[in-house]
C-alpha cells in the first residue's frame, strides 16, 4: 500500500503549478480528483505541444495529471456546485493554483466549504496572494522568475538577463503547496482543526533576496 492511500484531494488546477504538485500526492496513493470546466476549454495543458496523443491530450497533460482522477465542473454553475460539495464532503484537502481573488469569487475558500466539511483543509496557489491590491492580477513562470531576480542572475557574465530552460518557478511553489496541504491535513486529523493555507510565488523572491543579502549582486529587469 502506498503511503497516501486513503487521502482524497480535490484539484482545482490548470497548466503546472497546481497539477505538478498534486502529481506527486497522486504518485504517493493519494486519490486526487482533477475538477475541470469544460465549457472553457478545461485544463489549457491540453493544447500544450508538441506531442500529442490525441485531440485535447498533449503528453504535456499527461506528463502533468498521471495517477489522477478527473471530472468535468461549472462551478459558476448550480447543478455542478451541488457535486463539487458532495466531492468536498469526503475529501481532506483541495488546492488551486488560480487568481488570489477566484476562490472567494468561485466558493471554493474554506470560508465557503466548511459548512460541508469542517476538517478540510485548503491550499490556495496564486502569483500575488489573496489579499491586496494586485490580488486579482495574474502571474506565469517566467513573470515571477523575473520579479523574483532570477533573470539576472542567470546566463552569462555581462550579458543579458536570461530566463531559466524550464518553469522552474512553477515546479518549487507546486511542491511547496502539496508540502503545506500534506502538512495541513496530518494536522487536521491529530487536532481535528483544519484550515487555510496560501502558498504564493512570492516564495522565490524571498529566496533572490536572501542571495543578495549574502553579497551576490543582483539587477532588478
Amino acid at each position: 500500500m502506498l503511503p497516501l492511500a486513503g487521502v482524497r484531494v480535490l484539484g482545482v488546477e490548470q497548466y503546472g503549478a497546481g497539477p505538478w504538485g498534486t502529481l506527486y500526492l497522486a504518485d504517493l496513493g493519494a486519490e486526487v480528483i482533477k475538477i475541470e470546466n469544460l465549457a472553457e476549454g478545461g485544463d489549457f495543458g491540453r493544447a500544450v505541444g508538441p506531442h500529442f496523443f490525441g485531440p485535447g491530450d498533449s503528453q504535456f497533460f499527461q506528463t502533468f495529471n498521471r495517477n489522477k482522477r478527473s471530472i468535468a465542473l461549472d462551478l459558476k454553475n448550480p447543478k455542478g456546485r451541488r457535486v463539487f460539495l458532495d466531492l468536498v464532503r469526503t475529501a481532506e484537502g483541495m488546492l488551486d493554483n488560480l487568481r488570489g481573488d477566484l476562490p472567494a469569487k468561485l466558493g471554493i475558500d474554506y470560508a465557503a466549504l466548511r459548512e460541508s466539511n469542517p476538517r478540510i483543509v485548503c491550499a490556495h496557489l496564486s502569483a500575488y496572494g489573496r489579499e491586496g491590491s494586485r490580488a486579482s492580477w495574474p502571474g506565469y513562470d517566467y513573470l515571477m522568475q523575473a520579479e523574483a531576480g532570477f533573470l539576472s542572475v542567470t546566463g552569462e557574465p555581462d550579458g543579458p538577463p536570461a530566463r531559466f530552460g524550464l518553469s522552474m518557478v512553477d515546479l518549487v511553489t507546486g511542491l511547496t503547496a502539496a508540502f503545506a496541504l500534506l502538512s495541513g491535513i496530518l494536522r487536521a486529523r491529530a487536532s481535528g482543526r483544519a484550515g487555510i493555507l496560501t502558498s504564493v510565488y512570492s516564495i522565490p523572491r524571498c529566496t533572490t533576496s536572501t542571495t543578495s543579502a549574502r553579497g551576490t549582486s543582483t539587477r532588478a529587469w
